[in-house]
């Protein structure tokens, strides 16, 4: 049951305190609500960067709330045959598209795709990324920073535009920012960047669609030091050995603490929630 498109307006009442629920009208809704399908039955989600660590465990957990998946990736073969097998062992659809989402042509393929295979889109996964480490601003080449603009960036604005008209109310988009667009980095400044650039793309793109009543929700996730591929590929050994010691855990998060993250924004319990973020990062407290 989604609650989109609802305009309820409430009668003029007043009781005494503390108030009686038997006696308010409408009736708050309060019973859980029941999803014997699954929480996204039925729906289409798109999840890029979905091969390997967050993206697989997001694409895995939606295709066991019910929903089929297009796994788009850059070139990991048997990585995103990996997610594909475990989608499809929920007896979900899974099609795998590997494509260079830095190229605005092929987002829009990828959305073509999606629509051309299964005729609609409910849910946007943004979380493709990269990340390279650089000890100060002078190391960081123009190269370096558009190469990570145009992967980090690019893809949530130009897929967000292209699913759009593909989009019904009650539908999702969800942008995978970081822990250190509130913080910073200082030797990832350059990722730390697109990432506060996703944050307020997020708010804003949230606004933008609750003013047109397009009923459409935004929402982000800001994951801390989860263990993923990407830290391998990106940090030295002595860094990996202490990944994740720093919070105030004391550890590094798996993918699948994370991914509930998703399937909250993603399905009707999060009905009432749009321009949010939510921090899941063994329990660093942050502003905004």
């Amino acid at each position: 049951m989604s609650h989109q498109s609802e305009n309820k307006d409430f009668p003029q009442q007043q009781q005494s305190l503390p108030g009686s629920q038997k006696q308010q009208h409408p009736s708050p809704e309060v019973l859980p609500r029941d999803y014997p399908d699954g929480k996204l039955a039925g729906k289409v989600a798109i999840v890029t960067g979905a091969d390997s660590g967050i993206g697989q465990a997001v694409a895995i957990l939606f295709a066991k709330e019910g929903a089929d998946v297009v796994v788009s990736y850059l070139c990991e073969d048997e990585d995103a045959k990996k997610t594909q097998h475990h989608v499809e062992s929920y007896g979900r659809r899974c099609l795998l598209v590997a494509s260079d989402l830095s190229n605005e042509d092929k987002c829009k393929a990828l959305i073509d795709r999606t629509v051309k295979e299964f005729g609609k889109i409910d849910v946007l996964v943004n979380n493709a990324g990269r990340q390279v480490e650089q000890q100060t601003l002078t190391d960081i080449s123009t190269e370096q920073l558009d190469q990570t603009i145009h992967t980090n960036f690019y893809p949530h604005f130009w897929l967000s535009k292209f699913a759009l008209p593909h989009m019904q109310a009650g539908s999702s988009i969800i942008n995978t920012t970081s822990i250190t667009a509130y913080r910073g980095s200082d030797h990832l400044m350059d990722y730390a960047a697109t990432k506060g650039a996703i944050l307020s793309f997020t708010r804003a793109l949230s606004n933008n669609l609750m003013s047109n009543d397009k009923g459409i929700r935004v929402n982000g996730v800001a994951p801390g030091p989860i263990w993923t591929p990407l830290i391998v590929a990106s940090f030295t050994p002595d860094e990996i050995e202490t990944f994740g010691q720093s919070s105030p855990m004391g550890r590094a998060g798996q993918p699948n603490e994370v991914a509930p993250a998703y399937l909250y924004l993603a399905s009707d319990d999060a009905s009432y929630v749009t321009g949010q973020v939510i921090h899941v990062n063994g329990g660093e407290i942050i502003g905004g």
